[in-house]
């Protein structure tokens, strides 16, 4: 396997947690709009597609395979964590 192929693996194991911090923030600034206004998007997702890879790593990690129903679970509750920290909690607005 060379570098290419690689690079288009890992890309691809981290497009899931990319997609969902992506589509949660956007959906959250549309649900939130006064609240969250202070918060940049992508404040948001950066923070919930971060989370959510941690998880999604840890998940490959312990069970030793990829696409496990409970690491998505994982995943989504760990992506609105990170949203419900960086945009109700003490780092609100990258304060």
């Amino acid at each position: 396997m060379g570098p290419l192929d690689i690079l288009w693996h890992l890309l691809n194991l981290l497009a899931p947690a990319v997609a969902l911090g992506m589509i949660a923030s956007a959906l959250a600034k549309l649900l939130w709009r006064r609240e969250l206004g202070a918060v940049r998007w992508w404040q948001l997702a950066a923070w919930g597609s971060g989370a959510a890879a941690v998880a999604l790593l840890a998940g490959l990690v312990i069970s030793g395979r990829d696409g496990r129903m409970a690491t998505y679970i994982a995943m989504v509750l760990g992506c609105a964590a990170a949203m419900g920290w960086v945009g109700f909690g003490p780092r609100r607005g990258g304060r």
